[in-house]
């Protein structure tokens, strides 16, 4: 690695709500330095502290080292490879042990009829600007949702001039579609990125949804519509307004936008914020304190599974010897 003319420290890292702090990279070499990562890129070496790192996010052009692979792992840290701005979520390396807490919360919420539906008008009611009326069912719920999302596709064609005549595509034929459509399109596969990344670090499932079902994606699908209105839309309606003389390259133009937006807004840590949320109230357990959720001690053997309930695990059982019956951690 040739001599760079300027060093960065990053001794404060951009954090979710509930703490975990996160580091995006793109176009870099990513280096182990004495106790911590270098991250080389044309501004020169920034280095970033590994222990308070909970997810690195490594984007397109991006190298890393095993040494550098090695102490992250050692040291808690997740690391994910995600797409340009994180428009796609492609694979995630898991460092130290951590709780399953939150995923369980999810599979009990998800596996029990009254609290699915909860969790379902929840995510209805999540979309909406002013509270709805208390009592409705969700056949009423799903009307109402209905007519915001056309009311919202249609204020934005006033808004911005540009003719709105529905959605419509062909996955067979992308280049049939109108700009606009092509554009919402674009949009969503990037929307749909940034909330794998954001639940998958936050340690739930994408594959288990509400709303949405039977795909391994479901649960990215119903955080994912929860922005479209915030984000998507404006951003793809404004960018063919732009584009009115040039509509060929208007899927980039949208993505560059939708980062824009996103980086404004903070969006990654309002998902993390409402993924919480989500789950949070249900009668579940670490109601009392759901942020906190993480084992005091990442390194202590998980427990096993009782009809009475869990049980200590890493404890030998069946014999004096200690080495009779133990579990691996």
């Amino acid at each position: 690695m040739p001599p760079v003319p300027q060093t960065r420290n990053l001794k404060e890292l951009p954090k979710f709500r509930d703490g975990l702090s996160y580091l995006y990279v793109e176009h870099a070499v990513v280096e182990r330095e004495a106790g911590g990562i270098g991250i080389y890129d044309r501004e020169g070496l920034t280095l970033a502290p590994v222990a308070g790192l909970g997810v690195l996010f490594l984007g397109p052009g991006t190298r890393i080292t095993h040494a550098a692979i090695r102490l992250l792992a050692e040291n808690g840290c997740s690391v994910a490879w995600v797409g340009e701005g994180m428009a796609r979520f492609y694979a995630q390396g898991l460092g130290d042990t951590r709780s399953a807490a939150r995923l369980y919360r999810q599979a009990q919420a998800w596996a029990d009829p009254a609290l699915h539906l909860q969790v379902v008008l929840r995510l209805y009611r999540m979309r909406f600007p002013e509270p709805l009326p208390e009592g409705l069912t969700l056949e009423q719920v799903r009307g109402l949702e209905g007519v915001r999302v056309r009311e919202t596709y249609a204020r934005w064609s006033r808004e911005t001039g540009v003719p709105w005549y529905g959605r419509s595509y062909d996955r067979g034929n992308w280049r049939a579609a109108d700009p606009v459509n092509r554009a919402l399109s674009a949009g969503a596969s990037y929307l749909y990125g940034l909330a794998h990344a954001a639940i998958v670090s936050m340690g739930f499932s994408p594959a288990l949804g509400f709303i949405h079902t039977g795909k391994l994606l479901s649960f990215v699908y119903d955080i994912a519509d929860l922005y479209k209105a915030d984000y998507l839309v404006p951003a793809a309606f404004r960018t063919v307004a732009e584009s009115a003389v040039d509509e060929e390259g208007v899927e980039r133009r949208v993505r560059q936008a939708l980062r824009k937006a996103i980086h404004e807004g903070r969006l990654l840590e309002r998902m993390a914020e409402d993924l919480l949320g989500l789950f949070r109230g249900l009668g579940l357990p670490e109601d009392e304190d759901p942020v906190a959720v993480e084992e005091e001690d990442p390194t202590r053997p998980g427990g096993l599974w009782d009809l009475e309930g869990e049980v200590e695990g890493g404890v030998a059982y069946g014999g004096d010897d200690p080495g009779e019956g133990s579990e691996e951690p």
